[in-house]
């Protein structure tokens, strides 16, 4: 940073006008990955999941709560586990202000994890977080779609996540998952994504991604050694 190249303000002017002809095309790709998303083939959902939730046991039609499509963010949080996920966590903090919004573009957000409503109920409040968060303890759901692992597939070192097999760090790994349901009840999953595919869902790593440090964690022993859960930052 300290040898970065300093111009004119007429040569900034010059290379930043060249970089914005990048952003729109970038832009113009995005919006047209997009299409290609919305057009992608759904899937029709046959099996019957319960949660447990606030409103008690609650099935994957009732998580739209009167909407049409519902986003799931698989939460990571296994039944066992004295915390929720760091960074998990940090994308959670960006759902509260956003649910209303979604609402009134006919969308719902819920937040699904394996550990028990009760603890979910305690870390949300710890958190102060107001977003619906569901239990599939009890459920075949987080591992039918891919966020969940068995212990013979940790001990087996290999197990499908992101649309390959492949090696997993923990029995619990992060996703989204998307649904439509028609006006007949009929569910279908339409989309799911994991891993980086998550990252537009982060408002603070977008704003970082403006900066001159960027994200800053090339040199870190592993991205995102930096963060804490935001109830445990020192200063």
């Amino acid at each position: 940073m300290q040898n970065h190249k300093i111009v004119s303000r007429e040569e900034w002017l010059a290379a930043r006008r060249e970089h914005l002809l990048k952003e729109k095309e970038f832009t113009r790709l995005r919006d047209q990955l997009s299409q290609d998303r919305r057009e992608l083939p759904w899937v029709k959902v046959e099996k019957e999941y319960l949660f447990n939730g606030p409103n008690g046991k609650e099935t994957l039609s009732d998580l739209f709560n009167g909407q049409s499509q519902l986003i799931i963010y698989h939460f990571m949080y296994g039944p066992d586990w004295e915390e929720g996920c760091p960074s998990c966590s940090f994308w959670a903090d960006n759902f509260n202000g956003i649910i209303i919004h979604l609402n009134h573009r006919n969308i719902n957000l819920v937040t699904v994890s394996r550990a028990q409503l009760d603890t979910l109920e305690a870390y949300k409040k710890r958190m102060g977080w107001s977003f619906k968060w569901v239990s599939s303890f009890e459920n075949d759901f987080n591992h039918d779609y891919h966020v969940s692992f068995s212990s013979d597939e940790m001990e087996k070192g290999e197990a499908f996540y992101n649309f390959i097999n492949s090696k997993v760090p923990s029995e619990e790994m992060p996703g989204i998952s998307v649904f439509f349901k028609n006006r007949q009840g009929d569910v279908f999953h339409t989309y799911s994504c994991y891993a980086r595919g998550l990252d537009l869902l982060n408002g603070a790593y977008n704003f970082m991604d403006l900066v001159p440090k960027g994200r800053d964690e090339d040199n870190l022993p592993y991205t995102m050694a930096w963060l804490r859960r935001h109830d445990q930052y020192n200063g």
